[in-house]
């Protein structure tokens, strides 16, 4: 029996999740009473829990991590300065004479979004409360409406300035290193933020045309199932739809350009450009005439929140990891992989399946500081790039977000959608989508360069 503690360990985490448990205290707790009981039994050496305190202390200094609050205040103040709204308003009068107008409208708004604030459940229910019942009411499919709006909120976890490409960025970083030092390189090539920020433009721009292909094929072919605005509906004059998408495109593309744009040109850090996003989003808010002290504390609490879920995960994640590897887990995971037919590809396809299938039951959270950091090492020691493995391992983690039935965006816009959507819409809706993704992650299979050609012209490197 004490050869499968890691493994009856890692078992016994997703049943307590399943019972409801909150993730952090499942993570820490279940590991401190594996560890208990491994002691006891003679199975575990309690000196790895020494380890301990060195790890909480390098969590707290990480200076990489500093940019995940300033992103996630960055993405509330954006969302509470009404910047969906406007540019929601401006590419419905754009499109609007096309069919399937608004469904173009949802993508592109849910993409400078998610360029803009990195957060998916927030980039979700704005959709929703702002552009589902005004879908409903102009005729459009409901399920064609719901799988639109939760696709294009799920872009937030592939464009960055993406929360999920700063954890994963950071959780490679240091396995890259660890798996080169492994093979006797005691001079390791650094892995970043930045290069996955770069790393991510060409595969969520592809996802972003994919969409749009899909939604004009259901417009050519299914026209009833998404109608043009009717002509007295529409805005037809041409100068003020001209004025209107001036106003509304150029503030947040500005800011958009000030993150990323110094993140590429190497003139500042992903936390330097994160404090600029937020000092930008407080700006912006202050030109729509949205901001008050009020909004302000709702904010900075709203952030302090995420921020603390995330970090109480990271500290959970750190100790369940922790006793995972003085179980030997890590061995347990190294010998199943390098033993799979294909090599690195078989190896590769197994983690993608398992963490696809993970993410039915875990938020990709957990998924980056719980499953990356054990089989990250392993894989990058099999010669793979860090920049390509990070990227298809977050448009896996996109795609668990969309899968039924625990895929998280559909919880969310279930939350907002009307009593007259069903469930069964949602999950209808989505499975072109989903298709989508896969497509994508196919591509970049195959295309490794469609991930790694910009941050080697970029970065030469």
């Amino acid at each position: 029996m004490s050869e499968y503690m890691d493994l009856l360990m890692f078992g016994m985490v997703c049943v307590v999740l399943l019972a409801g448990y909150p993730v952090a205290f499942t993570l820490g707790g279940v590991a401190l009473v594996f560890a208990l009981i491994g002691v006891v039994t003679g199975t575990f050496n309690e000196s790895f829990l020494q380890f301990m305190p060195n790890r909480l202390y390098g969590i707290m200094t990480n200076t990489t991590l500093i940019a995940v609050p300033l992103f996630v205040f960055m993405g509330v103040m954006l969302e509470r300065s009404r910047v969906a709204d406007k540019l929601l308003d401006t590419m419905a009068g754009l499109f609007g004479s096309l069919r399937g107008g608004l469904g173009f409208s949802v993508i592109i708004v849910g993409m400078l979004m998610a360029a803009s604030t990195g957060i998916v459940g927030a980039t979700v229910v704005t959709m929703g409360l702002l552009s589902l019942p005004t879908m409903l009411r102009r005729g459009y499919d409901p399920a064609i409406s719901t799988g639109t709006i939760c696709a294009s909120g799920t872009l937030g976890q592939i464009i960055p300035p993406s929360i999920i490409l700063v954890l994963l960025g950071d959780v490679l970083s240091a396995a890259y290193q660890q798996a080169q030092l492994s093979q006797g390189i005691y001079s390791p090539e650094p892995v970043s933020v930045g290069d996955l920020f770069v790393g991510a433009l060409i595969p969520g721009l592809i996802l972003v045309v994919l969409y749009l292909v899909y939604l004009v094929g259901v417009a050519i072919f299914q026209p009833k199932l998404m109608p043009a605005i009717p002509v007295e509906d529409r805005q037809t004059n041409r100068n003020d739809i001209i004025k209107q998408i001036i106003v509304a495109l150029f503030p947040p593309l500005l800011l958009i350009l000030a993150v990323l744009g110094s993140i590429i040109a190497g003139v500042a850090t992903p936390t330097e450009a994160a404090s600029v996003g937020a000092i930008g989003s407080i700006v912006l808010a202050i030109g729509q005439r949205q901001f008050n002290l009020k909004i302000l504390n709702e904010v900075m609490t709203s952030t302090v929140r995420i921020t603390s879920m995330v970090f109480l995960i990271f500290i959970g994640a750190s100790i369940f990891s922790l006793v995972f590897r003085g179980f030997g887990g890590d061995e347990t995971v190294r010998e199943l992989l390098t033993n799979l037919p294909g090599g690195a590809f078989g190896a590769m396809t197994a983690v993608m399946l398992v963490m696809f299938l993970l993410g039915f039951i875990l938020d990709f959270i957990e998924i980056t500081f719980v499953v990356v950091p054990i089989v990250a090492p392993i894989l990058l020691g099999m010669g793979l790039n860090p920049v390509w493995l990070g990227i298809m391992l977050a448009v896996n983690l996109q795609t668990s977000f969309l899968t039924p039935p625990f895929g998280f965006a559909l919880f969310y816009l279930r939350g907002v959608a009307p009593p007259s959507v069903t469930t069964g819409q949602i999950y209808r809706g989505v499975i072109p989508f989903i298709i989508i993704q896969l497509i994508t992650l196919a591509m970049l299979a195959i295309w490794p360069e469609l991930a790694t050609w910009l941050p080697t012209q970029v970065y030469g490197k």
